[in-house]
């Protein structure tokens, strides 16, 4: 083939133009995914659960290793009344509810007082007309008096006769006899006017102490009377008051035990209803008197400060703490183990779990007993405290106990 020919089938190759280096787009990709990668390193260490382990704080002198009996009672209050009216009659008015808290002699129901009212408007209207009476004998004493010395003057002067003088002298002796009479009548009007008075203050039923409504027994329109009568269609109380501020525990305590049972002798109460509440109590009174059918004495036991937990006829239990050889200025508060203790920024804290996570509490040591020390503030008893903690942990870190 001739040459030229040759060259037609050459392809020809032109120069590129140049492109723009992609050098830094790269750099700024691979920063991104290095401080993407490191974000996500960091944000995984932070929400990695952490396995701790955890020892329950106790209470310190807790009644369980000191307690030397135990007893069972009730809740009583030294202050309870059924409340009902001095007389019979029916109810008118209510102005109570149950749990209702009233003063003393505020008024808590109203009799009907219809019948008495009319009765204390008779003896009113007795005591005036026996006042006008008195009044109108005064008069006629008066009157008689004069006549009298008149009489007596002219007896004297022989102009009347011996019978006038002594008609006069009769009529004064009666009319202040009818006086003096008169006086004590309207004596007996004021304390007839007095006593119905007081009929119609017996018609309204006041308390008889402060305290709180527990039951409320009658409505408006029932009898109430102070005595049963007219079988079961008569209430003898219209409602029960209890004084909550005089609670305590009554309980009987077998006769074998009492020994271990003096005056003023420290307690701890714990009641079915809260059965985790730890309740100082203190004796008040051993009644000394046992029951022959039960073998029991039976003994008071009251609280070292109320609650409105606390209620009436409430089941508890009681543990009677023991007293000789105990120091008198026993150091109250909450136990944990010391390596639960840490130093952070001058202060003791320790970490809690709870709710999966670590909570730094700043705490104050009171006292230290061996390898445990005793919390005045900042933890309960009863919560888990975290031991030998891990290095880094820091507060709301997500943590789980520790399988053995």
């Amino acid at each position: 083939m001739p040459r030229p020919a040759l060259d037609e089938l050459r392809i020809e190759r032109r120069p590129e133009a140049p492109r723009a280096s992609n050098l830094p787009w790269l750099v700024g990709a691979a920063v991104v995914v290095a401080l993407l990668g490191a974000a996500a390193l960091w944000w995984h260490q932070r929400a990695a659960i952490l396995e701790v382990q955890t020892v329950p704080a106790r209470r310190n002198g807790s009644g369980a290793d000191r307690a030397v009996l135990h007893a069972s009672g009730y809740v009583t209050a030294r202050r309870k009344a059924t409340v009902s009216a001095k007389v019979t009659g029916k109810v008118m008015e209510v102005l109570f509810e149950e749990g209702m808290k009233v003063k003393d002699q505020q008024v808590l129901a109203r009799l009907d007082d219809s019948n008495v009212k009319t009765s204390l408007d008779v003896a009113q209207a007795q005591l005036e007309s026996t006042r006008v009476s008195l009044e109108e004998t005064r008069a006629q004493l008066k009157q008689a008096d004069v006549e009298f010395q008149r009489t007596t003057d002219l007896a004297k002067q022989k102009i009347a006769s011996p019978s006038d003088l002594d008609k006069a002298e009769s009529d004064a002796m009666t009319l202040r006899a009818r006086l003096a009479r008169q006086e004590l009548d309207i004596i007996t009007a004021e304390r007839q006017l007095t006593l119905w008075k007081q009929q119609i203050e017996d018609m309204v039923i006041r308390a008889p102490f402060a305290g709180v409504v527990t039951t409320k027994d009658a409505q408006p329109g029932e009898m109430i009377s102070p005595v049963s009568a007219g079988g079961g269609f008569t209430r003898t109380g219209i409602c029960t008051i209890v004084d909550m501020n005089s609670l305590e525990i009554e309980l009987d305590v077998n006769e074998s035990y009492i020994n271990r049972v003096e005056p003023a002798q420290p307690a701890e109460g714990t009641l079915d209803a809260y059965p985790d509440w730890k309740i100082p109590c203190k004796v008040i009174a051993i009644i000394p008197t046992a029951d022959r059918q039960k073998a029991t004495v039976k003994v008071r036991v009251g609280f070292d400060q109320l609650d409105p937990r606390i209620l009436p006829d409430m089941a508890v239990k009681v543990a009677f703490l023991e007293t000789a050889g105990a120091p008198a200025t026993a150091v109250r508060g909450v136990v944990v183990p010391k390596n639960a203790l840490q130093n952070q920024d001058g202060r003791d804290v320790v970490f809690v779990a709870h709710d999966g996570r670590a909570e730094r509490r700043a705490v104050n040591v009171s006292d230290t007993q061996g390898d445990e020390a005793v919390l005045s503030a900042g933890v309960n008893a009863g919560e888990q405290v975290l031991v030998n903690c891990p290095a880094g942990l820091k507060d709301r870190d997500k943590v789980k106990e520790k399988t053995p």
